[in-house]
C-alpha cells in the first residue's frame, strides 16, 4: 500500500481507504463487516471512513464499528489507523437533526463519540453545505470540534468549487486549515473535474474519492444486465433501475474489453483511473466481502494508463 499526502498537511492516507456507508449496519451480518476491516488493516488500509446516519439503521455502522474496533485495536492500534465520520444529512427528526447549524454538527459529533467509543476522531466533516446556515457557523463548529479536541481535523464533502473556496478561506481566518475534501467522483460522475479538482490544488486540500465505482455499475456485476441481487433491486440501495440505460450497460461492456486487455477486471481499472490523477489522494471502496476487498486492492498493480487507453475510455464516456 501506498500512502499519499493529503494536500499541504502532514497526513498521509492509503491510497484506498474502506468506507462504511453499505454493509455495516444493524441489517448486516456483524462478523463480515469485522472480517472486512480486520483484512483491510492487514492490507495496509488504515483509514477508515464513516458517517453519522450510516446503517440502516442511522447510527449503526458507528456502533458496530466501535465495536470492531474494542474487539481488534486495542491499545496502540487507535494511533495507527485514521477514522472519520459527517454530520449534515438527516439523522434525527426535529428541527436540530439536519443541514449545518452550529447545534446540530457538535450534537452530532458528541453521538458519533459515544456510539464508537472513542475520545475523538482523526477527520470531521461538514457532509453538505447548508443554504440556510452561514457558512461561518458551519466552519466555526468545525474549528471548535478541533479545538476542543474531539477531532484532529477538519473537512467538507459535496460542496462545489465556489463554496469550496469560501469555505477554505474561513477556516484559514479562525486558524483550522480545511484538510480533505470528499467529492463523488468517478468514470460516471465527472463533476470534481469542472472546477473543484483546480480549487483543492490551489488551496493545498487533499480529495477523497466516494462512489468511485458508481455504486457498483463499474462492476462485472452488469454485464449480462440487472441482477436481481443488485443494489438497484435492494430496499436499501442508492442505486436505482432507471438510472440504468441500455446505453450505460453498452458503456459498461466496452469499459470492461479495455480493462481485461489490462488483465484488470472493470472495477480495478475504475479505480486505477481515479488515482490516475495526483490531485487524488486517495478513494474511498465499499466492500460487501473480504474476497471483494482484496479484488479492489488488486487494483493498485497497475495504476499506469497509456494515452491511447486514456482516448478511448474517453470516447466511451462521451
Amino acid at each position: 500500500m501506498k500512502y499519499n499526502r493529503c494536500g499541504k498537511s502532514g497526513l498521509l492516507l492509503p491510497q484506498i481507504s474502506l468506507g462504511l456507508w453499505h454493509n455495516f449496519g444493524s441489517v448486516d451480518n456483524f462478523e463480515n463487516g469485522e472480517n472486512i476491516v480486520k483484512a483491510a488493516f492487514e492490507k495496509g488500509i488504515t483509514h477508515f471512513d464513516l458517517a453519522n446516519n450510516y446503517g440502516p439503521i442511522p447510527g449503526s455502522a458507528e456502533t458496530n464499528f466501535g465495536t470492531i474496533l474494542k474487539n481488534n485495536f486495542q491499545g496502540n492500534l487507535r494511533d495507527e489507523i485514521v477514522i472519520s465520520t459527517k454530520a449534515g444529512y438527516t439523522m434525527w427528526d426535529g428541527p436540530y437533526g439536519d443541514w449545518g447549524s452550529r447545534k446540530y454538527l457538535l450534537s452530532s459529533l458528541d453521538q458519533s463519540l459515544k456510539r464508537m467509543n472513542l475520545d475523538y476522531v482523526d477527520i470531521f466533516y461538514s457532509h453538505r453545505f447548508d443554504p440556510e446556515t452561514p457558512l461561518e457557523e458551519t466552519m466555526m463548529a468545525l474549528d471548535y470540534a478541533v479545538r476542543s479536541g474531539k477531532a484532529l481535523y477538519a473537512g467538507i464533502s459535496n460542496y462545489n468549487p465556489e463554496q469550496t473556496a469560501e469555505a477554505t478561506e474561513i477556516l484559514k481566518r479562525l486558524g483550522t486549515p480545511c484538510l480533505i475534501h470528499q467529492a463523488k467522483y468517478s468514470m460516471f460522475v465527472r463533476q470534481p473535474e469542472d472546477g473543484l479538482l483546480d480549487v483543492l490544488e490551489e488551496k493545498g486540500i487533499g480529495c477523497i474519492a466516494f462512489s468511485p465505482l458508481a455504486q457498483g455499475l463499474l462492476t462485472d456485476k452488469y454485464l449480462k444486465g440487472i441482477p436481481e441481487n443488485s443494489r438497484a433491486f435492494s430496499p436499501n440501495g442508492h442505486l436505482k433501475l432507471e438510472e440504468i440505460s441500455e446505453e450505460k450497460l453498452g458503456k459498461i461492456i466496452a469499459l470492461n474489453e479495455i480493462a481485461e486487455s489490462r488483465n484488470q477486471s472493470l472495477a480495478q481499472m475504475s479505480l486505477a483511473w481515479i488515482l490516475k490523477d495526483n490531485r487524488v489522494t486517495s478513494v474511498l471502496i465499499g466492500a460487501s466481502s473480504v474476497d471483494q476487498l482484496h479484488n479492489n486492492i488488486d487494483s493498485l498493480q497497475n495504476l499506469d494508463f497509456s494515452k491511447d487507453e486514456l482516448v478511448t475510455i474517453e470516447c466511451i464516456l462521451e
